[in-house]
């Protein structure tokens, strides 16, 4: 009898250290995850040096780039930037098109109406810049004159306010002209086909930076704040999740202020 107890324990043991091991082996090599879930970023690649085309790789590049595949590092998912035009970047969000839209987005109430916006991600405003020379020294100058603006943006919802403005205090209106591409702004006032052009702060200055020979300048600081958003579609609440727990990681960590140091400069 004692002789069957011992085997029956001997046995016992053996399992229960086999088990064992193999709880060992399968933690240290963790359980395989599979892939890592994918998600498709789009923005309008003229707006440097948020998005723009690297002339090297013909590949999206810019500071919005950078930021999403950080925070996809960050959460743990894979990213795809692809170039889309402005007007289409919402709609190709709401069609499934992309999962996200990370293109130097203000965030508005009305745009609120139909997309999820991340945690700010960076503060701009509207400013406005003229040739070296001109007669306009001041916003109130750019009554009655004509200015470029790119449609649907907040440079245009800008202008528009201005408009509004002016009439209020009976001065003449701007002569709004709307374009498809930011990079379009900059070759209008160019070629002298408008007097001005109202365009977020950062995009002008880096124009100025990349182009000194053509004589722009800005005559007053930015005249509205505004705070960019990664927008998504309003029911994706996990992706919501991944997105901000992202961007709150790189923010903690100093890989934000690492980006923003390559395009911006140390704050």
């Amino acid at each position: 009898m004692r002789k069957i107890l011992v085997a029956v324990l001997g046995i016992a043991v053996l399992v229960t250290a086999m088990g064992l091991a193999g709880c060992a082996k399968k933690e240290a090599g963790a359980p395989s995850a599979g892939p890592k879930r994918k998600l498709i970023a789009v923005g309008e690649c003229t707006f440097a040096p948020f998005e723009y085309i690297d002339e090297k790789t013909k590949q999206p590049a810019g500071f919005d780039v950078d930021l999403i595949k950080a925070i996809a590092e960050a959460a743990g998912f894979e990213v795809e930037y692809r170039h889309l035009d402005w007007n289409s970047l919402i709609p190709a969000l709401l069609t499934k098109e992309a999962d996200l839209v990370v293109s130097g987005m203000t965030i508005t109430d009305e745009r609120a109406l139909q997309v999820k916006f991340s945690d700010p991600y960076f503060e701009s405003g509207q400013a406005w810049a003229v040739k070296e020379g001109s007669p306009i020294k001041k916003l109130n100058d750019l009554a009655g004159k004509k200015v470029a603006v790119q449609v649907n943006t907040t440079g245009d919802f800008a202008a528009q306010k201005l408009n509004a403005k002016f009439a209020e205090e009976k001065l003449p209106e701007m002569q709004i002209k709307r374009l498809d591409a930011a990079a379009d702004l900059f070759n209008e006032l160019k070629t002298g086909a408008v007097d001005a052009i109202i365009c977020d702060l950062p995009v002008i200055q880096e124009y100025l930076k990349n182009h000194p020979e053509d004589k722009v300048v800005i005559p007053e600081p930015a005249f509205t704040v505004e705070y960019y958003g990664i927008a998504m579609r309003k029911e994706d609440k996990d992706i919501h999740e991944l997105i901000n727990k992202g961007l709150a990681k790189i923010k903690a960590s100093g890989k934000y202020d690492e980006i923003y140091e390559k395009y911006f400069g140390k704050k």
